[in-house]
């Protein structure tokens, strides 16, 4: 199984926020879904984006694949580098 860590629209219509979510990649994007690790809501001012490190890390670690924009929020975020640190920890 193909699992992805990529957004879940969710909000109004032209009031959108995102969760982070873990998925199957086949399910849709809006469907199904294993974990929520987060969310990002790029309307506010600075944007918001929480993210759960240790969700994130173990599913990295597991081998989900971050799709490109979760890829920049994670990079921006510092996940990567927090993961390299628990990494070397162990």
């Amino acid at each position: 199984m193909a699992v992805k860590i990529r957004l879940r629209r969710m909000g109004a219509k032209k009031n959108p926020f995102y969760r982070i979510v873990v998925a199957d990649s086949r399910s849709p994007r809006d469907g199904r879904f294993i974990e929520e690790i987060g969310y990002y809501n790029p309307l506010t001012e600075p944007k918001t984006v929480k993210i759960d490190d240790e969700k994130a890390t173990k599913w990295l670690k597991n081998g989900a694949k971050p799709t490109d924009t979760v890829d920049r929020l994670f990079k921006e975020n510092g996940i990567y580098e927090k993961s390299k640190e628990t990494n070397a920890e162990e």
